[in-house]
């Protein structure tokens, strides 16, 4: 791709991994934004705050499943490069109401295809010729990896195990499709956990963090063994736009952190770092580990994720900057400083409840 300025289109821009991707090329290119998000529960725009004056910034609440919409905004803006985050993305909510996965991740992914499809094709051949539609996965597509197993490649087969990791696999399966059929120049990344600041506090770190801060239970699923790939959000937000600029057209590559730990292991960290932070805890507590507590496994709990990130440090040569320690040091540390950007984001349905249980 021409080195040139772009005028990306971001869908799920105010979401955990869109904001950081954006504050991202904001602050260390001289590309420009255009955000597309619906601004569900998981989006929230105070995570942009930093970046929302910026002439180089627009934000247009929309759904992906206007088909509508998304062919007003490509004729309005003329975007060079498409980077589809926008998804439905937690597992225990998939469980809970698998509906609006299927009809984001798979029926939106389809529009923005077709929209995308039909501008790419009206294109004059220069713009044409460096225009890229990168889709954003996960690691969960590929389902439960054993222990002693290789990482996951890829080239590993599909084996999605819950509504959400299903929906995503159907997602890229299209996207492969309309390279495939129509010569749209695509990218997949499949990445591994990711964490850091602003992400919605249902997920487990930043759920441990403010729970434990409360002094209410750390809940674990199962015996905690499970083992996750842990990437800071920010080395995944400089992995994304190397693909983005530097990958070949029609490749998929995974994108993991080198950071392989249990879940029990995390939640002590998490607790020990949280220990040296705020030595004073609440009244009766020794300790934040104390507040630990199993609770019954999710259903179709996968064991284990972890990807085999070789193809996009030796072809593109992005590493992680991050270890797990570093990282969660960042992140123990953010959510300390943003307490009332946690208390905002809460829309009033999720109170760290359990979701994902089958009833």
């Amino acid at each position: 791709m021409k080195d040139e300025l772009k005028k990306i289109l971001i869908t799920g821009g105010a979401g955990f991994i869109g904001s950081a991707l954006i504050r991202h090329i904001i602050n260390h290119t001289l590309h420009s934004v255009i955000n597309i998000d619906k601004l569900t529960y998981a989006g929230n725009l105070e995570s942009l705050e930093s970046v929302k004056n910026n002439s180089r910034y627009v934000f247009e609440k929309s759904d992906i499943c206007d088909q509508s919409e998304i062919k007003r905004i490509f004729n309005q803006y003329n975007p060079d490069i498409i980077i589809h985050l926008a998804a439905e993305s937690h597992v225990d909510r998939s469980i809970d109401d698998p509906n609006s996965f299927i009809k984001t991740n798979i029926m939106g992914t389809f529009i923005l295809l077709q929209e995308s499809k039909i501008y790419w094709s009206q294109l004059t051949n220069d713009k044409k010729n460096n225009f890229r539609f990168h889709h954003v996965s996960t690691d969960e597509v590929y389902g439960d990896l054993k222990i002693g197993s290789s990482l996951f490649k890829e080239t590993s087969p599909y084996l999605p195990s819950s509504p959400y990791s299903a929906s995503k696999a159907s997602s890229d399966h299209l996207v492969r499709s309309w390279y495939r059929t129509y010569g749209l120049p695509i990218l997949i990344t499949n990445c591994s956990n990711n964490y850091g600041p602003y992400q919605f506090p249902e997920k487990l770190i930043p759920l441990i963090i403010l729970n434990a801060l409360e002094g209410k239970d750390l809940p674990l699923y199962g015996d905690g063994e499970q083992i996750r790939d842990w990437l800071y959000v920010d080395d995944h937000a400089r992995a994304l736009l190397k693909v983005v600029f530097s990958g070949e057209i029609g490749s998929t590559y995974n994108i993991g952190g080198h950071n392989e730990v249990k879940n029990i292991e995390i939640v002590k960290l998490i607790c020990s770092i949280l220990d040296e932070l705020i030595p004073i805890k609440i009244a009766g507590l020794r300790q934040y580990s104390d507040l630990i507590k199993f609770v019954d496994d999710r259903a179709g709990h996968d064991f284990r994720y972890a990807v085999d990130a070789s193809k996009i440090e030796n072809d593109l040569g992005w590493q992680p900057d991050e270890t797990v320690m570093t990282g969660l040091k960042k992140t123990v540390k953010w959510y300390l400083k943003n307490m009332s950007w946690c208390d905002n984001v809460k829309d009033g349905s999720y109170h760290g409840q359990r979701l994902g249980v089958i009833k």
